[in-house]
């Protein structure tokens, strides 16, 4: 991808990436896509287990979202989960292309790494987990209710990603 990523209009290019949450059950592992050009989250799925269905998931909610057209590029790390041939099969059978980081190369993620470090230090650090449904719920909450609809950001000039898609709509 050339560290290219600004995305001229929406499902143009995205971007996926998985996390973890600590709870008092164990880890919860989060998976997102980000559409580049709003920094919206488009898809997103949790699980107690970091395997290829949780990225799967997220992916097919992404494109039950949006339907991208033939062609968009999504962006990944080279982990297991998205070299995975099924997750390729998927990519493929959405006519999406996929992009990877070159090997150790930590910056062509930053824009997801981004989103995980605002809703870490804007939700998951402020307080404990009891469980993994509780974390889950408030990952909801904090993507539908807040992220995506009122949190704003300098990148897309100080409004949310739901209000910078409507302006250029």
């Amino acid at each position: 991808m050339d560290g290219d990523f600004a995305a001229d209009a929406p499902n143009h290019k995205w971007a996926g990436d998985i996390t973890y949450i600590w709870t008092s059950e164990g880890w919860l592992y989060l998976a997102i896509i980000l559409d580049l050009h709003s920094r919206r989250v488009v898809g997103w799925a949790v699980s107690d287990r970091m395997k290829k269905d949780l990225a799967i998931r997220a992916l097919d909610m992404a494109v039950r979202l949006r339907q991208p057209p033939e062609g968009c590029l999504f962006h990944s790390d080279r982990g297991s989960q998205y070299c995975s041939y099924d997750y390729q099969k998927k990519l493929r059978a959405y006519g999406l292309r996929p992009s990877m980081s070159g090997k150790g190369n930590c910056y062509d993620n930053a824009s997801v790494e981004t989103f995980f470090k605002s809703m870490k230090a804007e939700l998951i650090w402020r307080r404990s987990w009891p469980t993994r449904r509780h974390a889950e719920a408030a990952i909801f909450q904090y993507i539908n209710g807040f992220y995506n609809t009122r949190r704003r950001h300098s990148y897309l000039g100080g409004i949310s990603p739901l209000a910078f898609e409507a302006k250029v709509a």
